[in-house]
């Protein structure tokens, strides 16, 4: 297995500007192809913690990764510009790093048709930025990018962040859009259940029902935006279970365990099925 650390850096003329003391980069956990299939691709899982737009989650970023790892998937986690950076920095963050995945496919052994980006909480928004906005003018155009090159073909979202209206997280918006956190217009543009359409990759969702940081109705709102326009879903959702879980193991329980829900664990396991079976349903 390799491990690289690959930085994340915007093109100067891009619009947006980092703080001198804040740089993205992509740590990438790569299996060795094995003599017996020394021609096989795998699935690449882009990790982005979550944190409120503000910190990165360590519970959410390397214990994940070694689960995909064991999987035989190759795995890649970001991490991306916050606060007091603004929208859409981290976003072009995680178009570069999915535009260097595939481009890099061939040396990586990842099948270029099934890189996943997958998000937790306020990364779970950053993913479903880049499944709505992959197509749009103000990130392909200063990244000098195509939509080919960028999209993502499969969104994994974990209890994700996703509206601006009522059920909101108040503290994710405020820090993605900062002085600009009570623009409308700017409100509805991250508030992504109003940005779904045909063009958003398949997905999957997990949220427990007793969150009181995120509330359910995030992933609520997503899932029937996208059945509204035919896009494949698989959604779970779990009784119980406090906001941030990760894996919900003992492995991410924290120091008082608070984060330890055993019904709640399966969910990576259907995750790894899900991103197995990508692509299969368009094929038959």
């Amino acid at each position: 297995m390799k491990i690289l650390n690959l930085p994340i850096e915007l093109p100067q003329d891009a619009c947006c500007k980092a703080r001198p003391d804040q740089s993205a980069d992509l740590t990438a956990y790569l299996l060795d192809p094995m003599a017996e299939t020394a021609s096989r691709l795998r699935p690449a899982v882009v990790i982005c913690p979550g944190g409120g737009y503000t910190r990165l989650s360590e519970r959410e970023d390397q214990p994940v990764a070694m689960e995909y790892l064991a999987a035989g998937f190759q795995v890649f986690s970001l991490h991306y510009s916050v606060a007091p950076d603004v929208f859409p920095r981290a976003l072009m963050e995680l178009a570069l790093a999915v535009r260097l995945i595939r481009l890099n496919s061939a040396k990586w052994h990842v099948d270029p048709e099934k890189i996943v980006v997958s998000g937790f909480s306020a990364g779970g928004h950053l993913a479903c930025c880049l499944g709505v906005f992959y197509n749009r003018d103000f990130l392909c155009g200063p990244l000098k990018t195509s939509p080919e090159q960028i999209r993502p073909d499969g969104l994994l979202l974990c209890y994700p962040v996703i509206t601006s209206g009522p059920f909101c997280h108040p503290g994710s918006i405020e820090s993605l859009l900062g002085p600009d956190a009570q623009d409308q217009e700017k409100r509805r543009l991250v508030s992504l259940e109003l940005q779904a359409g045909a063009h958003t990759p398949p997905t999957f969702l997990w949220h427990t029902c007793t969150d009181q940081t995120v509330p359910v109705e995030n992933s609520l709102l997503f899932a029937d935006a996208l059945r509204s326009h035919g896009v494949s879903l698989e959604m779970h959702l779990y009784p119980r279970g406090r906001h941030g879980l990760s894996l919900a193991t003992h492995e991410v329980e924290g120091g008082d365990g608070r984060y330890y829900e055993p019904r709640c664990q399966g969910w990576i396991g259907l995750a790894k099925s899900w991103i197995r079976n990508l692509g299969r349903e368009n094929a038959q």
